[in-house]
């Protein structure tokens, strides 16, 4: 059964699991962890009432688990996914959703290389800030797209960890470790914050975008074991400081341990940027013994307004945390859904609001939850 604290479910869509969702206009994207399920767009003006409106499909081979979406502008990706459809190509589709029941293809930008394709991304309805794979190098790099004119993409700069370029020449000294993988970056001003799965994050000087320039990195692992999922800049001051979330994912993990949680650095002085708190689920992890994975944190809500974060927190679902002292965030709320039929717990993977306040929880595995809170 469900349990809740200062939550209550609005509705429930029984659709397949997935990776990413999005509220744009009181229009929901949901896109899918599997094919050939691409991505589904429902009405949710009454959100105890959703209505499907469009389907999307994906070869097999492939997955398309991401989506943003701003001024009419859909974006997903393409990522292979197993085999099967190799000459699909990975990469991105941009499309116009103004009539969110028949979404138009605008353009498809590939990757450069036949595998691989682009796994995670950000979009502000000018740029997109992507993690895609790219013939000569090791691992998913950055890389800034200019979609001025949705349909005609523009590469404007790339970055990468020195050592990725091994077609350029560069050494790669990673041979006993993970290798590089940026997993998606976010833009606030003129700086990009760069998640970078097992070499922590890195922040970004775009002020001249067209040549990102590194200002500072830190990295946990290997001391701690699991990759860095997200480096989520705090609009505003937080007990006048700016402050960063870092999401750590319980998946990948480097060795046996206790579930994955979430950092909170200050970056009054993004030079150095500094642990200051975490926050974990109450007994989740009583004893420190480890657990399997997707037992901890995965992903906070991208999009959220005042001072209290959602969070998708796998098995535990959605948390939310007060992090108005960013020394001490604590747990107002939570929801824990019922565990999909046919499997044994929860993953909840995404989670975004909207402005009236809906927050949207969605299952790697199956479902969406609308859910209620009067913390927020």
């Amino acid at each position: 059964m469900a349990r809740a604290f200062n939550t209550q479910l609005v509705s429930h869509i029984d659709c397949p699991g997935g990776g990413q969702v999005w509220v744009e206009k009181n229009i929901l994207y949901v896109s899918h962890m599997r094919p050939p399920d691409g991505t589904s767009i429902y009405d949710v003006s009454d959100p105890r009432r959703p209505i499907l409106l469009h389907k999307m499909e994906i070869p097999l081979g492939w997955h398309s688990h991401k989506v943003r979406v701003q001024d009419d502008i859909m974006i997903v990706n393409y990522e292979k996914f197993r085999t099967g459809a190799d000459e699909f190509g990975g990469g991105l589709g941009i499309f116009d959703v103004a009539d969110p029941e028949r979404p138009r293809l605008l353009n498809k930008w590939r990757v450069k290389g036949k595998q691989g394709g682009v796994h995670r991304f950000s979009y502000d309805g000018r740029y997109a800030y992507i993690s895609p794979t790219e013939e000569g190098y090791i691992g998913n790099i950055v890389k800034i797209l200019d979609l001025a004119d949705p349909a005609r993409p523009e590469e404007v700069s790339s970055w990468w960890i020195p050592g990725q370029h091994v077609a350029g020449g560069e050494s790669y000294p990673w041979d006993d470790y993970v290798k590089p993988r940026c997993h998606h970056p976010l833009r606030m001003g003129d700086r990009l914050y760069v998640s970078y799965w097992h070499h922590g994050f890195f922040i970004l000087d775009i002020s001249d975008i067209r040549k990102p320039t590194l200002i500072s990195g830190m990295n946990s692992s290997p001391a701690h074991p699991h990759p860095t999922h997200t480096a989520l800049p705090i609009p505003g001051l937080l007990r006048g400081r700016r402050i960063m979330a870092v999401s750590d994912e319980d998946v990948a993990k480097l060795y046996p341990a206790p579930p994955a949680f979430s950092w909170f650095y200050d970056i009054t002085d993004e030079r150095q940027p500094m642990p200051i708190s975490t926050f974990q689920v109450e007994g989740i992890d009583p004893d420190g013994r480890p657990q399997e994975p997707m037992t901890g944190c995965h992903q906070p809500a991208e999009k959220f307004f005042g001072h209290v974060l959602p969070y998708a927190w796998f098995a535990q679902g959605l948390r939310l945390v007060d992090i108005s002292n960013p020394f001490a965030p604590k747990e107002v709320g939570f929801y824990e859904p019922d565990v999909p039929a046919g499997y044994e717990r929860v993953s909840s993977n995404d989670v975004t609001m909207d402005e009236r306040g809906l927050i949207y929880l969605l299952d790697r595995q199956q479902g969406l939850d609308i859910i209620q809170s009067n913390v927020l």
